[in-house]
């Protein structure tokens, strides 16, 4: 006897919007044990890096957190100036 799938709601087209296979949880299963039909198809399907794109990802991360932490210095740098020029007179 097979089972029937119940019905989707009206709006709904089946596609998983997330993921709740969560290791940890009771109902985890394992991808290994998960039936063919019910794997992810995408898990490799982004292409990897070659060493120039990962360089230059690497570097906008990096230029990207310099710029964020320069702009708290700076003004961590001008709070101080304030309080000693101007509040503490």
């Amino acid at each position: 006897m097979t089972k029937k799938k119940p019905e989707l709601p009206e709006g709904d087209d089946g596609r998983t919007v997330a993921d709740m296979n969560v290791e940890g949880m009771p109902w985890y299963t394992p991808k290994n044990l998960l039936p063919k039909t019910e794997r992810k198809q995408g898990d490799n399907s982004q292409p990897l890096l070659t060493k120039e794109e990962s360089r230059y990802y690497t570097w906008g991360a990096l230029k990207a957190a310099l710029l964020v932490t320069g702009a708290i210095c700076g003004g961590i740098a001008l709070f101080i100036l304030f309080c000693q020029f101007i509040w503490l007179r």
